[in-house]
């Protein structure tokens, strides 16, 4: 039976997902965040889901620990916990107080990796964002009347859907993508918004990333997907070089990198088009407002989840 090491990163609610995509950088065998606040959330009933048996002791805390753990092989432990730690660290600096990271604390331990291997996948299971319906590609999943299946690789990470600034984003482009619709998804990660578009009828989505595994993932997903003629990624802060225009941009990223691309990101849209940002912390909405509402673009619509934030925009 082959053998893995777990690593374990204590954080917060607030920086897990941030904390998870950093450890997808160097696991191909799965990431899981174990967070009492789910089980919160399932007892309030968010997302239409009631769960009514759960030890009363528990009451939501933003700074309750939360487990993050991923799994590498055992010969690369050290050298994983040791790029994990600075990788963590530059994020802690560049959010510069915006988000509570935790202690991130790491610990490691060693398991038997074919039973949990199995064990992981059998936990994970269809999403459902609208008419979007997000699954491990291993799991057989028949859309219903309307659905549209988009397939991720279970190996590849940087957004599945779970997360509430991508299913606003997702449910989003459910209202402003048409069939004529030109689609630029800008930090791109997995793919999802962008193969997202062309299943929702886009005729084009670019798709642009500055890490080059993201790049890989979304192209893998876009071929997954059956969508790679429409479907174009580069490796690029925005898409230099390239001279497309969109109706529709959105950008799921942090609300300090969006700040930084307001002067940019606004010259890929169409007048009259469609500007979709989310990643944004609650405390960060009026920033990301003065930033974006100076370069001829005036907010339509924007909605809270939890802590985070989305933003439409219309460019006058």
């Amino acid at each position: 039976m082959s053998q893995f090491t777990e690593i374990t990163v204590h954080t917060t609610s607030a920086a897990s997902e941030l904390v998870a995509d950093a450890m997808w950088n160097y696991t191909d065998f799965g990431v899981n965040i174990c967070d009492v606040n789910d089980i919160v959330a399932l007892q309030r009933g968010e997302g239409g889901v009631y769960w009514d048996y759960m030890d009363d002791s528990l009451v939501w805390n933003d700074r309750a620990d939360v487990l993050v753990k991923c799994y590498v092989a055992e010969d690369r432990a050290e050298e994983v916990r040791s790029c994990l730690r600075a990788d963590l660290a530059r994020m802690r600096e560049n959010a510069a107080g915006a988000i509570d990271f935790g202690s991130l604390e790491d610990t490691a331990r060693m398991v038997d990796g074919d039973a949990w291997l199995e064990v992981w996948k059998e936990h994970f299971r269809p999403i459902h964002l609208g008419k979007i319906v997000v699954a491990p590609e291993w799991i057989k999943y028949t859309p219903r009347d309307g659905e549209k299946t988009i397939l991720l690789d279970s190996n590849m990470a940087f957004g599945t859907g779970e997360h509430e600034t991508t299913a606003m984003c997702v449910e989003y482009l459910q209202e402003y993508v048409s069939p004529d619709s030109t689609v630029i998804d800008v930090g791109c990660g997995s793919g999802i918004l962008g193969i997202a578009a062309v299943r929702l009828g886009a005729k084009k989505a670019y798709l642009s990333d500055i890490d080059p595994v993201a790049v890989d993932s979304a192209t893998h997903n876009a071929t997954l997907n059956g969508v790679g003629d429409a479907v174009e990624v580069v490796l690029s802060d925005l898409l230099a070089g390239n001279e497309a225009v969109a109706d529709v941009i959105v950008a799921n990223i942090t609300a300090e990198v969006l700040t930084l691309l307001a002067s940019s990101i606004p010259a890929y849209l169409k007048p009259g088009g469609v500007l979709i940002l989310s990643g944004i912390l609650n405390d960060r909405v009026e920033k990301v407002k003065a930033a974006y509402e100076p370069q001829g673009l005036a907010v339509e619509k924007e909605r809270s989840r939890g802590e985070w934030h989305a933003i439409v925009f219309r460019r006058k």
